[in-house]
């Protein structure tokens, strides 16, 4: 039989209803401006890595524990992973199977507490991840969590939680997460945890990238744990990282990892992670993540001076949070009318929100994808008079509504994406 077909054979022939769809987002990622938090871009050479032959690869357990054979070069390969990462955050660990920060996330649940057991984490709306005890989620199910919160102007409330933290003697005590727009104090929160015999996570998904360049405060030596997802502004493929303060905690960590939560991993996805480990520890990224944080901070601003409140008034990470309640609008009508407009952001729960979570009160911009671009602080100042503009035509606008279209604010944005190209010289769906 000639199997010809099925090595040879592209997509737009073999499937050109999936082939259609992926080239109808490709020409919405090259259009349009990336402000969700969580999106980024692979390098060229990660794409590659990504999409090598590397995929076919079975590789339950870990380097020199195989359970199969033909893996040599693939331990060579997570062996990479493994040491970049431990030099990227100063680590005596790190385990790069994790599909999902999620998955990392759980593994550590997985490592330190058993189901009942108490964990003290942030309240979702305060900027923490549903992860970290979201009733919903699998950590809110089988623990019993406390959560603490923010100061009336959203910054974390300590003094709460080192009250809480003595009430109900957490097993562990989790900082981090998906909203919260300032540097954490990692040095008080152990000295709590160190009060009541507590183990503690970091979740830095949205801000490892600077901890990696310097540009944020590192978790260690102060915590336990730390969780990332290789995204974001690590630039990476989508899948998660757990890095320990001590070695002492690895063995632990990677049998929750294997065979705990998950069979084999994801080869080609480590072997980005590895390429995109390799270029965070070269100086260019130090250069990136400065001007992430630079864009962020120069897109508060800039919404800031147009009568946006912005929630703590500023931001230590990739992100801003913009709080929309004094203009009297709805995250969700916002991201809209944004959208329509050629400029991508997501709808978010502020400090003390009201309003549901696919409403919400909020919104979240993420400067990760435009620095990827190379943007900079003048076209984030250019971004935040776009937005304003945007924002400003939405009064009186119900949700569920749509905001008539601006041309000349869409064209604006639309000459902003073209003078900063993806992938100029291929096209995206081309891996290798």
């Amino acid at each position: 039989m000639d199997n010809t077909w099925f090595f040879e054979e592209k997509l737009a022939n073999a499937d050109p209803d999936v082939s259609q769809h992926i080239a109808a987002e490709e020409s919405r990622q090259r259009s349009q401006i990336e402000l969700v938090a969580p999106k980024n871009y692979l390098s060229r050479a990660a794409r590659e890595a990504m999409g090598s032959m590397v995929v076919f690869a079975t590789i339950e357990g870990y380097p020199g524990k195989r359970y199969h054979a033909g893996v040599e070069n693939f331990d060579a390969i997570e062996r990479l992973a493994i040491d970049r990462a431990k030099v990227m955050f100063g680590g005596g660990h790190a385990n790069v199977q994790p599909h999902s920060g999620t998955q990392a996330n759980q593994a550590v649940y997985f490592a330190v507490v058993r189901p009942g057991d108490t964990v003290l984490s942030m309240e979702l709306s305060a900027g923490g991840h549903l992860s970290h005890g979201l009733k919903s989620n699998l950590s809110g199910c089988w623990f019993e969590t406390v959560s603490y919160g923010t100061t009336r102007d959203g910054f974390i409330d300590y003094d709460a939680m080192e009250q809480l933290a003595r009430k109900h003697r957490p097993k562990l005590i989790i900082v981090g997460g998906s909203s919260y727009p300032r540097a954490i104090d990692f040095a008080r929160v152990s000295q709590i945890a160190k009060e009541v015999e507590a183990k503690t996570l970091a979740d830095v998904s949205h801000f490892s990238g600077l901890i990696a360049a310097k540009e944020y405060p590192s978790p260690f030596p102060h915590i336990d744990f730390m969780t990332s997802t290789t995204n974001k502004n690590l630039r990476g493929p989508r899948g998660g990282m757990i890095v320990t303060r001590d070695a002492e905690f690895g063995r632990k960590i990677d049998s929750a990892v294997f065979p705990g939560i998950q069979g084999g991993p994801h080869p080609n996805v480590i072997a980005a992670k590895a390429v995109c480990f390799g270029e965070a520890l070269k100086p260019e990224f130090a250069e990136y993540a400065s001007r992430v944080l630079n864009c962020a901070r120069k897109l508060a601003s800039g919404l800031g001076s147009r009568g946006y409140q912005i929630v703590t008034g500023g931001t230590d990470t990739p992100f801003a949070m913009v709080d929309l309640r004094s203009k009297g609008l709805t995250g969700d009508v916002a991201q809209k009318a944004l959208e329509d407009h050629g400029v991508t952001t997501n709808r978010n729960l502020v400090p003390h929100d009201a309003e549901a979570p696919n409403v919400t009160s909020g919104l979240r911009m993420g400067t990760s994808a435009i620095a990827a671009r190379g943007m900079g602080e003048a076209e984030a100042s250019g971004l935040a008079e776009l937005i304003a503009d945007v924002l400003d035509r939405i009064g009186g606008v119900t949700p569920g509504s749509s905001v008539k279209v601006d041309p000349a604010i869409a064209g604006k944005v639309s000459a902003m994406a073209s003078t900063f190209p993806l992938y100029p010289n291929s096209t995206m769906s081309r891996w290798i």
